[in-house]
């Protein structure tokens, strides 16, 4: 069935799309981005889905279902004589326990099972530093690249991760360059000794690079967001297509619920369009675009889908045994049931990245509650930080790893109110990006402006008392708390690092911190209640 529905053919004459008349060059591409360590299946909210649930037919995704999409539909084309090339557009790493427990060696020895031509790095992919990305490039054989990074100071990295790769495929020469967006000295952690350059430049350098060799065929597989593949398609020349990651966009030809058509085409200095792909995030979905060059290497057509990997994809059952058999270790903790949830608790990147969520008043709230017997007096939590939602019913510490998947601790300083405001002005910089540091809250209230320039966006910001709300005094010192990562400048929140009197990464664990809220408020109730309001 799934060989049916993937036929490009039979897709775009549904559509009502003529294919070209005439195939000069034909190439395949079948891609994934943002797998955040989903190697198991997951449910509707991209959480890791029960034995259960998965026998039930009601989850999606998992490296096993994968591997059967892109296996199924590349030796359907390698028969009909077809070029195939199978990309990943980064961050295989974090997002579930998968990761948490073995570091990455798993979504390496998955992706060499599946066969993937290539790989763009990932913010993620520097979670762990530069030893985590390194200890990955050691177990898989396919090329890593990323072309905006000098890693010539990294004893680590230097020379093994690539600028650009040409692919041989079946006698072409398929060029793909690469980038990564240049905020992952704040999203994760890289360190000093990898330095980034502006990612159009960087595009264009090595374009220009394999167009001096003859190369025709150019894609870009790049970790950087829609908008800035976006504007990458705008700024760069000689470039063909665009296979994009990072901002988990879900494009498609057939769904009225995208966020976008499948492909995006923006218009090149030059005036030809470039097709730019996405396929959202989690392994929930295989995108397969298919381009005609002419003789000169230019596109022609450019067509295809996003396919949901529903439970109508059977897994491979070799690797769904193996990732069985990784499994066993963590599912007796994972399947314990710490709480239950009247409802379903909202931690999606749309809505926590965006204003107000439920599973942002709840992880905040927890972080208060922990620590206010020291003084502290708010909470301030990346919306970055939370990866998925939880349904109604009961809830396992497994759901609980999977929406705080990055093992931060509690850590509490000092503030004055004006650097509160600085940091709430931080948070709310990047909302219309989706920026992961838009800030959820606890113990306060703020109002921001998303029409008014970044930097001035706060309208309002006040503290919770005993006698209502006070607004913050510029020279006074508050209480804060905030996970680990943010306390050290993470997400752009520098004030905290610089500013923060009396740090101390308090710890424990923010998943734990948060079950144990949630075990003593069973069953809990999700709410929202105004503490973050936008100006209509």
């Amino acid at each position: 069935m799934i060989a049916k529905l993937l036929r490009s053919a039979a897709l775009l004459a549904a559509l009502g799309v003529a294919a070209p008349a005439v195939a000069d060059t034909t190439l395949h591409i079948l891609h994934i981005n943002d797998l955040h360590s989903r190697i198991q299946p997951i449910s509707r909210f991209d959480s890791t889905c029960s034995a259960e649930d998965d026998a039930a037919g009601e989850c999606f995704g998992g490296v096993a279902r994968v591997a059967t999409a892109i296996n199924t539909l590349r030796d359907e084309l390698v028969s009909a004589g077809e070029n195939v090339i199978v990309l990943d557009a980064g961050d295989q790493f974090q997002g579930s326990l998968m990761y948490t427990t073995y570091k990455g060696e798993v979504e390496a020895e998955m992706m060499m099972a599946i066969g993937f031509d290539a790989m763009a790095v990932g913010n993620h992919e520097f979670d762990d530093g530069p030893q985590g990305l390194s200890d990955f490039l050691d177990q898989v054989d396919f090329p890593v690249i990323s072309g905006n990074l000098d890693l010539s100071q990294s004893d680590l990295l230097n020379d093994r991760v690539g600028d650009y790769v040409v692919l041989d495929v079946n006698g072409l020469s398929v060029g793909i360059v690469s980038a990564l967006a240049t905020d992952t000295v704040e999203t994760s952690s890289p360190g000093p000794n990898v330095i980034f350059q502006d990612e159009v430049d960087a595009l264009q350098a090595d374009v220009d690079a394999l167009t001096e060799q003859g190369v025709d065929m150019i894609i870009a597989l790049t970790h950087v967001g829609l908008p800035m593949d976006m504007a990458i398609a705008e700024a760069v020349t000689g470039l063909d297509v665009i296979v994009g990651g990072h901002s988990h966009t879900y494009l498609s030809s057939t769904d009225q619920d995208r966020a976008g058509p499948y492909p995006t085409f923006v218009s090149n200095p030059d005036g030809e369009m470039v097709p730019i792909v996405q396929a959202y995030a989690y392994s929930k979905y295989l995108g397969h675009l298919e381009v005609t060059f002419d003789d000169d290497g230019n596109v022609i057509y450019a067509g295809g889908n996003t396919m949901l990997l529903d439970a109508g994809v059977e897994p491979d059952a070799e690797i769904a045994a193996r990732v069985a058999e990784l499994a066993g270790p963590i599912e007796a903790t994972m399947s314990e049931v710490v709480a239950e949830a009247s409802e379903m608790i909202e931690g999606s990147r749309d809505v926590c990245r965006a204003g107000e969520c439920t599973m942002g008043n709840l992880v905040a709230d927890a972080m208060l509650d922990r620590v206010r017997d020291q003084g502290v007096q708010i909470a301030i939590q990346n919306g970055g930080g939370l990866r998925a939602s939880i349904d109604a019913g009961p809830i396992t510490m497994g759901e609980v790893f999977t929406v705080l998947p990055f093992q931060n601790t509690l850590a509490t300083f000092q503030l004055t109110g004006a650097d509160v405001l600085a940091a709430l002005e931080n948070g709310v910089s990047q909302a219309e990006d989706g920026a992961g540091r838009f800030p959820q809250v606890s113990g306060m209230r703020y109002t921001w402006d998303a029409a008014a320039e970044p930097g001035s966006r706060i309208v309002s910001a006040e503290m919770q008392t005993d006698d209502g709300w006070e607004a913050f005094e510029p020279e006074t010192v508050y209480g804060v708390v905030t996970n680990n990562y943010m306390r050290g400048g993470g997400d752009g929140y520098s004030v905290f690092a610089t500013n923060g009197l009396n740090a101390y990464d308090f710890g424990p664990g923010l998943e734990q911190v948060v079950a144990d809220y949630l075990a003593a408020h069973a069953p809990y109730a999700p709410y929202t209640d105004g503490r973050i309001s936008g100006v209509e």
